[in-house]
């Protein structure tokens, strides 16, 4: 299966943390569920740290997101690898899913940008090393889902509410 990536807008960390096993895209049918943009292998560390860092015209670093793990809770983590071992197999620890928020400044940024420049940033996202190992990354597929994370972001700041990202299919 691989792992799937969600993005998605909610008010704080307890409203994000809400039923933490279950996928954040509202499926068609559901009343339940959030505002959330479905990214596919978008991974926030990886794919999505290129774009913020080209958004903010910023080297790409570990800090650049702000990424707060939530879920599995950071003070219930294994801190050896023995602890590790010990874990059952079904621990969201080893197979996720995983919650991350992201700093308001990720927020902020996506949320400022001008329209104008989405399409220059979608080419220069599709030229960063994340993408030009694949074959078929099209710049017009990544500048529908740039639209996407920059109205989700929009949406966010508009109600005063933050960035996270759903992590499954460990």
């Amino acid at each position: 299966m691989g792992t799937s990536y969600e993005y998605y807008r909610a008010a704080d960390s307890d409203a994000a943390l809400v039923d933490p096993e279950t996928p954040r895209v509202i499926e068609p049918g559901v009343t339940r569920g959030f505002d959330a943009v479905d990214a596919g292998k978008i991974d926030p560390e990886s794919e999505f740290c290129d774009l913020v860092a080209l958004v903010l015209d910023a080297p790409r670093s570990q800090g650049l997101l702000g990424l707060t793990y939530l879920y599995p809770p950071p003070e219930g983590a294994p801190r050896s690898l023995e602890e590790a071992d010990a874990l059952p197999e079904d621990s969201p620890y080893l197979i996720g899913p995983g919650i991350a928020e992201f700093a308001v400044h990720v927020r902020d940024a996506l949320a400022g940008i001008d329209d104008e420049r989405l399409s220059a940033l979608a080419i220069q996202w599709s030229e960063t090393e994340q993408f030009t190992q694949y074959r078929g990354v099209d710049s017009q597929d990544l500048l529908l889902l740039i639209e996407d994370f920059v109205g989700l972001a929009r949406r966010a700041k508009d109600n005063d509410q933050m960035l996270y990202c759903w992590m499954g299919g460990w």
